[in-house]
């Protein structure tokens, strides 16, 4: 059963920095239209 770590672990390893662009890229959106006001 240790596949089941395996595989929770790649997970999390994929999902983390996925998830960490897709939240700079918004960030950085709305940083960029609070600028333009």
């Amino acid at each position: 059963m240790w596949y089941f770590s395996w595989v929770l672990g790649v997970g999390f390893a994929v999902l983390l920095p996925v998830l960490n662009a897709m939240w700079g890229e918004a960030s950085d959106a709305r940083t960029q239209r609070a600028e333009e006001r």
